[in-house]
């Protein structure tokens, strides 16, 4: 349930098998992600939570005092404001639920500074009223600085309250509203003038057997109403389908927004059941897509065999060799014989072209795709490498070959001929929220940070290079066809 903005640190589909991360991301009702001095933090029900060195491996060894369940965690100003639910849920206390608030200066149990405040009650619930106080999740609302939780289960409605951003406590005479039925785990964001409430519908709990999805309303006020896409109101069960089960993980639950550059979004949530992990419950990051202002989850880019497309005009990323024609025998369209069976044309091979290519490195160009050897690239991930929040880095390859896209000292691009596993051919791909893709190699030779700023670039129709990413322009983004 929950959202977040980081500075930024640092997807043909294959067959193989990709788990939603790596690592031990075994986690239930996973807060927001939220970043810490260059490490990636997400707490959950019980108490602990993971941390992530690089977005992508994750391992257990989060610190959150007080048990509960379902966390929210949040950054303002210099210090964090983690809230929870303490029972509730019918954790040990029926519906008895109270919801609590603590400050800490740093996620990072090592650190000198780290010291959780003592927790504030801001919300309660007697497991008698038309409500249960747990779930909560936070929204510090860019517009009027005011700071909201929606909270709430099944068990009842889904209430709105309001804190004060500076203590974490329940502004004075503040009184609770009833915003949405029939879902749980709620989030609340703002975009583009719309607030967003998400909530998990269905079935929690029962492994491959739980039917968990997020679903949206939006309103023009934080208070509501909030109307699905055909005007439904979530106060009387309306919701549009943000994501549901699918690439053999199921039950997903407890949306986190988290905004890594402008256009560049990830969505985080727990399934249930993850069926290549012994049905665990496990940590998802997906893009974040946005289609006519509603959230979707974007799919999580695995790789294959793509034509590499231009958004600035649709050619294809190219290596620059000569233009080998394909031999036919033609007709001409007034003397074609009807009767007289056709005979399909097979593509260009390699073998009847790569002798014509140079040995070392070869320049790249875009130009009209025509199915041939040197525009099809085979995107492979490499989990050993690494990765970043969602994905590992991938290497970009002329399909039968290891002749690999790398990036160059002076900010160009070439090809060599053979993949050494080098920084600069490695490959971050982030789908962005318009549904195209950036590019971006892990590091430019002869620096010593991680890249962050430049990406495959189209300079001109023809020409590609590195550039500084800006998603206003259409030079920054890519898109792969399975051809």
């Amino acid at each position: 349930m929950k959202k977040t903005i980081l500075s930024l640190l640092l997807f043909g589909v294959s067959h193989c098998s990709v788990f939603a991360q790596t690592g031990t991301p075994y986690i239930h009702d996973p807060s927001t992600i939220a970043e810490c001095d260059g490490k990636y933090y997400t707490f959950g029900t019980g108490g602990g939570g993971l941390i992530s060195d690089d977005g992508w491996s994750w391992h257990s060894g989060a610190v959150r005092p007080g048990g509960g369940a379902a966390p929210d965690v949040m950054k303002i100003g210099d210090r964090y404001l983690v809230i929870y639910g303490a029972t509730g849920g019918g954790l040990g206390g029926g519906h008895n639920g109270r919801i609590l608030t603590m400050w800490n200066k740093t996620l990072d149990s090592n650190s000198p500074d780290f010291r959780y405040t003592e927790a504030l009650e801001v919300a309660s619930s007697d497991g008698m009223e038309d409500c249960d106080a747990i779930d909560p999740s936070l929204l510090l609302d860019p517009t009027t600085g005011r700071l909201w939780v929606s909270y709430g289960t099944y068990f009842g409605t889904i209430r709105l309250i309001e804190l004060d951003p500076k203590t974490g406590a329940r502004v004075r005479e503040n009184k609770e509203q009833d915003i949405a039925i029939d879902c749980e785990a709620t989030d609340l964001l703002y975009r583009n003038g719309w607030y967003y409430l998400l909530g998990t519908h269905g079935t929690c709990c029962d492994g491959v057997n739980s039917t968990y999805n997020i679903v949206v309303g939006r309103s023009k006020n934080v208070t509501g109403p909030y109307l699905d896409n055909v005007g439904r109101d979530m106060y009387h069960g309306g919701g549009k389908m943000v994501i549901a089960a699918g690439d053999r993980v199921c039950g997903p639950g407890h949306f986190g927004r988290t905004v890594i550059d402008e256009g560049v979004e990830i969505m985080s949530c727990h399934y249930e059941a993850d069926f290549e992990q012994s049905g665990r419950s496990v940590l998802g990051i997906r893009p974040l897509l946005w289609k006519n202002d509603w959230p979707v989850a974007g799919e999580r880019f695995k790789g294959g065999t793509f034509e590499i497309a231009s958004e600035r005009r649709g050619y294809s990323l190219e290596l620059a060799v000569d233009f080998v024609r394909i031999q036919q025998e033609r007709q001409r369209f007034w003397q074609i014989d009807p009767n007289e069976p056709v005979k399909p044309i097979p593509n260009q091979t390699l073998q009847e072209v790569i002798g014509t290519w140079p040995q070392g490195e070869i320049a790249l160009r875009c130009g009209d795709y025509m199915f041939r050897p040197h525009q099809r690239w085979s995107v492979v991930p490499v989990p050993e490498a690494g990765g970043y929040l969602g994905n590992s880095y991938f290497k970009i390859v002329i399909e039968g070959t290891e002749r690999a896209l790398a990036a160059t000292a002076d900010l160009e691009l070439t090809t060599v001929p053979t993949f050494t596993g080098g920084d600069e051919q490695l490959w971050r791909i982030e789908q962005l929220i318009d549904g195209t893709f950036r590019l971006m190699p892990k590091a430019i030779p002869g620096r010593d940070a991680l890249n962050t700023r430049y990406v495959l670039y189209s300079a001109g129709d023809s020409t590609p290079t590195l550039a500084e990413y800006d998603f206003n322009s259409d030079n920054s983004k890519w898109t792969f066809r399975d051809q």
